[in-house]
């Protein structure tokens, strides 16, 4: 996350800019990159922002917002490699080279800044692009978003085990697809209110993409990239100082049962500067559930921030000095979070 940065005034933006005009359709393109055949959605104009999906999800993650942004935005939403209409190859699945794809795919649409938004695993790569892409990145809104600390929900770290997510293809027997979506349907009913139940509809609509082998092949490979049987392996608490130019803007659910909230409060303890919006009844998805609040608050959100512009002697500075006290944050129990993870947690050396 090596992302020195000065800020620099933001062209004014007007809020009644296409507020009458009906909302962009996402159009489905696909460039072929390095070898590979990459689909995104896009639409609208203006500046970029780049939305990333999480874990064996795709772009149609982005359906309940992407329209509503795209009336002020140019809104990239790509398939990652091995997810969706992307090729899904035998290949590195690690969030550095998620980065590199983005940057060859930006590259390509002649993108050379963009806000990035990123969800679960998506937050994870959007932290990663901006370690790795600094002046590339203007801003980042991170929602529900992986690596903070190692904790992660129980059913993925099982999945990691050997045989875990391989046990997938036992969805290609007859019947047991439609049998879990029917019991997923009604097990939703009985606890809608509760995170897990708003995120059933979501996690149906993904576990519908696994069943074919490149694809479940894929999902194996990218998370035991970033979790094993002890919770994720790439965290990124010791740099997250690396973004005190960078305007943040973290989303949490607060019935997040994938990713908890306390890592939002950790995060945002962590990040100097950052700013935290935790959507109440909502679990892991908070776009879906709330999707014209969470349009609302990217729109004030670029609209009250400076876009950040990459300064490498002022990172030099930040890594000549590393992590300061006043890098941490907040209340005294997330500080507290914060230090303790930063002494305990096994963290990526990337």
């Amino acid at each position: 996350m090596d992302m020195g940065l000065r800020k620099v005034e933001p062209e004014p933006i007007d809020p009644s800019v296409a507020s009458d005009v009906v909302d962009p359709t996402p159009e489905l393109q696909f460039r072929t990159i390095h070898g590979y055949r990459r689909a995104f959605r896009i639409a609208g104009s203006g500046p970029a922002l780049l939305l990333i999906h999480g874990i064996g999800d795709n772009s149609m993650a982005w359906q309940p917002v992407h329209s509503k942004l795209a009336r002020r935005f140019t809104v990239i939403a790509p398939d990652l490699l091995g997810h969706g209409q992307s090729d899904k190859p035998r290949a590195d699945y690690s969030v550095a080279a998620y980065a590199n794809g983005m940057r060859d795919l930006l590259s390509v649409l002649e993108i050379d800044q963009v806000t990035v938004v990123g969800h679960s695993l998506g937050g994870g790569v959007a932290m990663q692009f901006a370690y790795q892409f600094p002046q590339m990145v203007e801003r980042l809104v991170l929602i529900g978003a992986g690596g903070v600390t190692k904790d992660v929900n129980i059913a993925l770290r099982l999945a990691s085990l050997p045989g875990g997510s391989e046990a997938l293809s036992v969805l290609r027997l007859p019947l047991v697809l439609p049998t879990l979506q029917w019991a997923g349907q009604v097990l939703g009913s009985v606890i809608g209110s509760t995170g897990v139940g708003r995120d059933i509809p979501n996690a149906l609509r993904i576990l519908a993409d696994l069943p074919e082998p490149t694809a479940s092949a894929a999902f194996s490979r990218t998370l035991r990239a970033v979790v094993d049987w002890r919770g994720q392996v790439v965290t990124m608490l010791d740099r997250c100082y690396l973004t005190e130019s960078v305007p943040v803007q973290l989303v949490w659910g607060e019935q997040d049962a994938m990713i908890p909230v306390s890592h939002g409060h950790m995060a945002h303890a962590a990040m100097p500067g950052s700013r935290l919006e935790i959507f109440p009844d909502s679990g892991h998805y908070p776009f879906h559930q709330h999707p014209d609040r969470f349009v609302d608050l990217v729109e004030h959100f670029i609209d009250t921030t400076v876009p950040a512009r990459h300064d490498h002697e002022q990172l030099r500075e930040l890594l000549r000095h590393g992590r300061t006290e006043n890098a941490v944050s907040g209340s005294r129990d997330a500080r507290i979070l914060v230090l303790e993870a930063l002494e305990s947690d096994e963290r990526s050396a990337t």
